[in-house]
């Protein structure tokens, strides 16, 4: 299973991929970077993307129907959204909330170039990461 470097470059290695990060939404903080960074600076950009994570990942209206009250009833930790995906004229950024079996609150960030990135591939193979991503 892998840590956060060996998922980082597997992420950059998709195609389009600008630049990558590990980032703990509660406080922003990068865990983890590799590649370019949107504005040129990591930590703003984990910071920034955090505060986007935590507004949808606070908002239980995004749960599947029905979900976000069996949730509470039974304790559940996780965010009520998988993903969040946001584009702009040049790239995209994916957000890939990670389940654990911790009270979670991280996510990968990818960076993707719009005219060499393949969205559909990325949001795939980034469950797919999170799904086997070791933390601790």
């Amino acid at each position: 299973m892998p840590g956060i470097d060996e998922c980082l470059l597997e992420a950059m290695r998709l195609p389009g991929a600008r630049g990558a990060a590990l980032v703990d939404w509660t406080s922003g903080l990068a865990l983890g970077t590799v590649g370019e960074s949107p504005g040129g600076d990591h930590e703003a950009a984990a910071a920034e993307a955090a505060e986007l994570a935590r507004l949808a990942a606070e908002q239980h209206a995004f749960a599947p129907a029905g979900e976000a009250e069996q949730d509470l009833a039974e304790g559940e930790a996780g965010p009520p959204v998988e993903d969040l995906i946001l584009s702009n004229r040049d790239s995209y950024h994916v957000l890939r909330f990670v389940p654990t079996s911790f009270d979670s609150s991280v996510f990968l960030h990818l960076w993707l170039a719009r005219a060499d990135g393949n969205l559909a591939l990325a949001r795939i193979r980034l469950g797919e990461m999170a799904g086997r991503l070791v933390l601790g």
